[in-house]
């Protein structure tokens, strides 16, 4: 199966903030000790960008399907239908080089 990246832009509402850095927070150690995961980083905006920033690397698809399978995942996405603003843009990419 085919390594990939994943980069996911979240944009959680003013006042759920805090509370979606804490979830994700949460699920960093998880996430990364899951069989197929090759990296995991969570970063901020920068300044006045409120945005939630995910650069992930999967050793597969299927790696990747079953973290969000995973009880601590389905838990992030049910509290973030509340939390958001706009659904999480997601770019998955193939390294070339």
């Amino acid at each position: 199966m085919t390594e990939f990246s994943l980069f996911a832009t979240i944009t959680p509402k003013p006042a759920h903030y805090q509370d979606a850095l804490a979830a994700l927070q949460g699920i960093i150690t998880q996430t990364r000790s899951e069989p197929g995961c090759l990296r995991f980083e969570l970063n901020t905006g920068h300044g006045d960008d409120a945005n939630l920033y995910l650069v992930e690397h999967w050793a597969s698809p299927q790696a990747l399907d079953d973290h969000y399978a995973q009880p601590y995942t389905v838990a992030v996405f049910k509290a973030y239908q509340n939390w958001l603003a706009q659904p999480p843009q997601i770019v998955k990419m193939t390294r070339n080089s």
